[in-house]
């Protein structure tokens, strides 16, 4: 998709749609705002930190979900960080951007307006599926912006994608999204939330009742939305052109030019990202870690938001102790340098 290209919303879709959308649910705790921005508006979760003066974090969601998708994880770690979710454009309560484009690349330039213009990088970057692989973008291209990197399931390109996967990688097909709302215009909104949490967690039973109620609720939300389902299909032909790139564009190219310690997550019951792509990823992105959980899904952070509100404390922890140790080995070279040129200066002065 040209980033030039207008939006167009198919009739079928915006005439299915109802003009006032319900309200996006916000937890306890945390706070929804909107921020606007050249070209975009953006809806930003805040969990604010338990602490002044915590470090911020940033947390960008995967193809189809939100800001909800990170409430489990923030909440975990609001005493480590200062946290923030953004809804990417076209997503969540997050209107479509004003020139359609909804490649990787325009999801993370989103993503860097977003951060320069609030002045909160460093942060804290996590993401998920889509926004594991925009997030990697970030912090190729703007390592300023990065402290850390935190990824669950990235969208990285994969040669033999799962047959799993093929269903939601049709979306990028131009008609298909059409076609479907055609199909499915009877299903319930409990039956697609069914259907999408079979399809993103490893045990969907782990949902709990409220958890499942809150989906329900933001799926009927999403469906008024009369961009919904193009913004979904544009932007999984985002990650589908993304997967074909090459050079120093390649996703896995910017990888390797990482420089933030990273932490690595995947999940053996991943039906959309391959878990054979862990052991690539850990030799990608250099010096990090890799956390596999054999029972999770797409969706670890959702799954399993203690373990991994875990790894990420330790790779924080080893970040901080790496630091001290190199600025303590810095400031001893500088006195050795500087004792070293008080002798010179004496030498060449005589």
């Amino acid at each position: 998709m040209s980033s030039t290209e207008s939006p167009r919303v198919p009739a079928v879709i915006a005439a299915a749609a109802t003009p006032t959308p319900g309200a996006v649910e916000v937890a306890e705790g945390e706070r929804l705002r909107s921020v606007g921005l050249p070209g975009l508006t953006l809806s930003v979760r805040a969990r604010p930190g338990a602490y002044e003066g915590l470090p911020p974090a940033l947390y960008v969601h995967g193809l189809g979900g939100s800001s909800q998708n990170w409430s489990a994880l923030m909440s975990l770690l609001d005493d480590a960080v200062d946290g923030e979710a953004v809804d990417l454009p076209g997503f969540g309560d997050s209107p479509p951007p004003d020139d359609g484009d909804y490649s990787v690349t325009g999801h993370a330039r989103a993503v860097i307006r977003y951060l320069d213009a609030q002045g909160r990088g460093p942060v804290h970057l996590f993401g998920n599926s889509l926004g594991g692989a925009v997030a990697t973008r970030v912090a190729a291209a703007r390592p300023d912006l990065v402290r850390t990197l935190t990824l669950v399931s990235p969208a990285l390109p994969e040669i033999r994608v799962q047959r799993t996967a093929l269903p939601t990688g049709l979306l990028a097909v131009p008609g298909v999204a059409p076609l479907f709302t055609r199909l499915t215009k009877e299903w319930t909104p409990e039956q697609r939330v069914r259907g999408v949490m079979a399809l993103c967690y490893g045990d969907p039973n782990r949902v709990t009742p409220e958890g499942f109620r809150v989906a329900v609720g933001e799926m009927e939300r999403r469906l008024q939305l009369p961009y919904f389902w193009d913004a979904m299909a544009r932007s999984a032909r985002g990650v589908v052109n993304a997967y074909t790139l090459g050079g120093q564009h390649g996703l896995w190219r910017q990888a390797e030019r990482v420089l933030a310690p990273t932490q690595l997550i995947y999940g053996g019951r991943d039906l959309l990202v391959s878990y054979r792509m862990a052991a690539r990823a850990a030799r990608a992105f250099r010096g990090s870690r890799l956390l596999t959980l054999p029972d999770a899904g797409h969706v670890a952070m959702m799954e399993y938001p203690g373990t991994v509100a875990t790894a990420f404390r330790e790779l924080l922890a080893d970040t901080e102790a790496l630091k001290k140790r190199r600025g303590s080995a810095n400031s001893a070279g500088d006195a050795a340098s500087d004792a070293s040129g008080t002798d010179d200066h004496t030498t060449l002065g005589s």
